[in-house]
């Protein structure tokens, strides 16, 4: 059987067919178009004679039960809840790998990503509420505060080499910035019925896996196991259960257990020993240990989420009947606005104070219009938008800031990547 030249591993048949697929979700912009493909399908069938029927669909009641505890949600509350906790894990993987490894170490270089975000939370829950006044739906303040990653990278992906590598930097830790804040939102502003007894007991829960991890315990299984407890406790004490996603991801290790020098030591020595199915698994005990645990778990759980997880979200939440009536309402008007100004706005006047305040510099090739183009596609805020939309409000409320949400991140992606098209040169060829 034939071996493959970057692997000693034999090719199968399969191989040839899985192979394209890993490479496509390898692709960090893929995500995007698939998440776009599953809106756009949401959306076809809620505006079909089949939308009662998905609906009601998305409302199947599935329980689990353990003696006396009793869980009986529906599906897309499993999906809200439990399925899009992996995904706030994530979120808190991808933070703590830019605070240790990336732009947010660097005080200066995380200056600017920092006060652009803040400014593109501000600015559009202020313009939210002076546009909505005293009309109902004042609680969705939080909607327009928060960006799509994965939108955003799509978008920048269909740019190519016009995008400078400062500006894909700088978008990117801005919106892991912007999710740091969408997080606390949810937290502080969105936590109704609080039960501090459940609370606690999360907070202990929390304290185990800090102890685990001092006693050197590295079974994933373990974590695991523990982590599902914390939700439920979290389920149970009115904060989000996704925040228990968050405050785990944030708690994994960043560095490896044993550098690639010790590990490439021990494999040169067990090559000269027999070969034992105890030393196969100490093999793969020490590949495992030289790659931290968070970019392990980012590596595992990335296409899970990107492919999977928020495709089911999309699927679950985004589809709205689309009327006359919701597109001219001061609710969806105001979500509008939030994306498609507030958020190049705020960005642009907190960068121009963190500049003007010698804090921080615009990086190379970045100039103000560029940023301002940039804020446009910030402005795309879908997933985490309508994931708080579903906390602030309900019925026809929800549905119509549903619009909005739409409506102002379809323009703002429109938008932005125009201007940016017509700013931003394209580079020239490369000869070989």
């Amino acid at each position: 059987m034939p071996l493959d030249q970057r692997s000693p591993l034999p090719r199968t048949p399969i191989d040839r067919l899985a192979r394209p697929v890993a490479h496509f979700m390898h692709i960090e912009a893929s995500s995007g178009f698939v998440l776009l493909g599953c809106t756009l399908l949401a959306l076809a069938l809620a505006n079909s004679p089949l939308g009662p029927q998905v609906d009601a669909f998305w409302e199947t009641k599935v329980g689990l039960h353990f003696g006396a505890v009793e869980l009986d949600h529906s599906l897309k509350h499993w999906i809200n809840d439990a399925l899009m906790a992996v995904f706030f894990f994530v979120i808190g993987l991808e933070v703590k790998r830019e605070i240790v490894h990336g732009e947010l170490r660097d005080p200066r270089r995380a200056a600017l990503p920092i006060a652009a975000a803040i400014g593109g939370m501000l600015v559009p829950a202020v313009l939210f509420l002076a546009w909505i006044g005293d009309a109902p739906g004042r609680d969705g303040w939080g909607i327009p505060m928060a960006t799509d990653i994965a939108f955003v990278v799509g978008c920048m992906a269909l740019l190519g080499p016009r995008i400078p590598s400062s500006l894909r930097v700088l978008l990117l830790t801005l919106a892991i910035a912007d999710d740091i804040g969408a997080i606390l939102v949810i937290a502080i502003g969105y936590t109704e019925d609080l039960r501090l007894d459940w609370l606690a007991a999360g907070a202990a829960g929390i304290g185990v896996v800090a102890l685990l991890a001092r006693l050197g315990v590295r079974s994933f299984g373990v974590y695991t196991l523990v982590g599902a407890v914390i939700w439920l406790c979290f389920h149970a004490s009115g904060v989000h259960a996704t925040i228990a996603g968050v405050v785990l991801g944030l708690q994994t290790p960043a560095r490896s257990y044993l550098d690639r020098t010790a590990a490439g030591r021990f494999l040169t020595e067990l090559d000269e020993a027999p070969a034992q199915a105890a030393g196969a698994a100490r093999v793969m005990r020490v590949a495992r240990e030289s790659v931290s645990p968070l970019e392990f778990l980012m590596h595992a759980l990335h296409p899970w989420v990107a492919f999977a997880i928020m495709p089911l979200f999309a699927l679950a939440n985004a589809g709205v009947a689309i009327g006359l009536e919701s597109l001219t309402d001061p609710l969806s008007i105001a979500v509008e606005l939030g994306l498609l100004a507030g958020k190049p706005l705020g960005i642009l006047a907190f960068a121009w104070l963190a500049v003007r305040l010698r804090l921080t510099s615009l990086p190379e090739r970045v100039t103000w219009p560029v940023l301002g183009a940039a804020g446009l596609l910030a402005g795309i805020g879908f997933t985490m938008a309508i994931f708080i939309a579903g906390l602030a409000l309900s019925d026809a409320q929800l549905e119509t800031a549903k619009v909005g949400i739409l409506v102002g991140s379809g323009l703002s992606a429109a938008l932005g990547m125009g201007l940016l098209w017509r700013l931003l040169p394209k580079p020239p060829r490369t000869t070989p």
